[in-house]
């Protein structure tokens, strides 16, 4: 089965293909010479999804699925939380976001925080939705040279390393993104494609 991954992120590519089976042919925009970025302009991580989901099903007419993802801090009242990609400001790196997080949770004792992903899938015209949650904690510094976002300084509750230290493998086994993944899998796997 064709599905499209409604993204031009990379890293996201790689780690869904790395979850995907031989059952399964993933398309990215960059496949579909679809260049623009898509706005994420919505007050939720749903409605993110849903947009994005929506604009390339009716750019395609291809069944797709679009993810949104927010880092969620108790500290800050669940900040950066739909506004993580673009918390330093517009047009802002990675690095950016990071320095921002520690800089606001300098003096916080309360360092708990989650990841939590949200799929949108469009199949055969109907819309439904998948989440993903993974529990931790924000460091006081950067560790580790792998993954993206917020990965050098978070982590995941019952380990030792960020997820910017662990291995993509053991990363999918249980960050946001592939329990949400794995939610949509078995969607897939019951209607019988």
């Amino acid at each position: 089965m064709e599905i499209v991954f409604a993204t031009n992120n990379k890293h996201k590519v790689r780690e869904i293909s790395d979850l995907l089976d031989k059952n399964f042919t993933l398309l990215s925009l960059a496949d579909l010479n679809i260049t623009e970025e898509i706005p994420e302009e919505a007050e939720t991580l749903e409605e993110n999804a849903l947009f994005k989901a929506r604009y390339v099903h009716e750019k395609t007419g291809l069944n797709v699925f679009a993810d949104d993802t927010g880092l969620e801090v108790s500290a800050l009242g669940g900040a950066p939380g739909v506004y993580s990609a673009r918390y330093a400001g517009e047009g802002r790196s990675f690095d950016d976001n990071i320095e921002k997080l520690l800089r606001e949770m300098q003096n916080a004792t309360d360092r708990s925080a989650r990841f939590r992903t949200v799929i949108a899938l469009i199949l055969n015209g109907t819309e439904y939705l998948f989440e993903g949650t993974v529990e931790g904690e924000i460091i006081r510094e950067r560790r580790g040279d792998d993954g993206f976002g917020y990965d050098p300084v978070f982590l995941a509750a019952g380990y030792d390393r960020t997820f910017a230290e662990i291995p993509l493998g053991e990363k999918n086994r249980i960050s946001h993104r592939a329990k949400a993944v794995r939610h949509l899998l078995e969607f897939l796997d019951k209607v019988k494609l």
